[in-house]
């Protein structure tokens, strides 16, 4: 029985399971909180594969951030986690782990989770926004990643947005709530923050609906340089209807306000939420 040790790295948390390729599912389902070191974070990859030791398994394969070079076994680009990149990462973890790895970017792994048996399944031409700490993205082009010239296609949190930042700064409930928080020395949730905006609080509907402008406009760029049947919102944030509906909300507003627009971008909400990393890396350990 082929068994699989799937892990997420996010910047603020590594969830991981437990895969089964026969049964084509997750068990086993737990989070840790992301170490702050390359020392801990290996030292933490091993505790989680350490948890399997009783199971026969094929190997490891990891969903993690950044420009996820397959053959060198680096990760370019930047992420949260500055510690990961730019150096022969895979073959320090191989040897730590003894085991087969693969790695892929964690928004290329929702994608291939999405396009085999989620929400993109019936379509060939998609791009994905996964939300999490950061903005993630994949371009899919009939049904194949596009992985770009130097590998950050589909990179749509380094562009450019308000005042100069980065998308992935400015476009996340992560770091909105910390802007409310902030501002108005509280300690809350994104979800937390966006409930006060539905109940009415300014600062946090201020807040709130710059996040979503933000979001919208990278959104209606993409769809307008790529133009795919679908945009899927992937991530944790997926699972929350109001930021779906609020979202499509604010690409309507931005489209009635950019005016003779052929259309609206097309956006709905992933299948898998936060498991769609996990599924995703074991679809690309098996791919081949």
């Amino acid at each position: 029985m082929k068994k699989l040790v799937v892990i997420d790295v996010g910047g603020t948390s590594i969830k991981y399971a437990l895969w089964n390729q026969q049964a084509q599912e997750l068990t086993n389902k737990s989070k840790v909180d992301t170490p702050r070191t390359l020392k801990n974070f290996y030292l933490k990859l091993e505790d989680i594969v350490a948890k399997f030791d009783g199971e026969e398994l094929d190997g490891v394969s990891i969903a993690i951030p950044g420009a996820v070079n397959q053959k060198t076994g680096v990760i370019g680009g930047i992420s949260a986690l500055p510690y990961l990149h730019n150096f022969p990462i895979k073959s320090e973890i191989d040897k730590r782990l003894n085991l087969k790895v693969k790695m892929e970017n964690d928004a290329n792994s929702a994608a291939l989770a999405e396009m085999k048996s989620g929400a993109g399944k019936n379509f060939h031409n998609v791009i994905f926004f996964v939300i999490g700490t950061g903005v993630g993205g994949s371009i899919v082009l009939d049904r194949k990643i596009v992985h770009g010239t130097h590998l950050l296609g589909g990179e749509f949190g380094m562009t450019a947005s308000h005042h100069n930042k980065r998308l992935s700064h400015v476009a996340t409930l992560v770091h909105m709530a910390e802007l409310y928080n902030e501002q108005y020395k509280k300690n809350l949730t994104g979800r937390q923050v966006l409930e006060r905006a539905h109940k009415g609080d300014e600062g946090a509907l201020r807040l709130v609906n710059l996040m979503y402008r933000n979001l919208a406009s990278a959104i209606y760029n993409a769809q307008f340089s790529i133009d795919p049947e679908v945009i899927i919102i992937g991530g944790g944030v997926s699972a929350n209807p109001i930021f779906i509906n609020d979202l499509n909300f604010a690409i309507r507003d931005l489209t009635n306000r950019i005016g003779q627009v052929p259309m609206v971008p097309q956006v709905i909400a992933a299948k898998y939420h936060n498991d769609a990393n996990l599924i995703g890396a074991a679809y690309n350990f098996y791919q081949d």
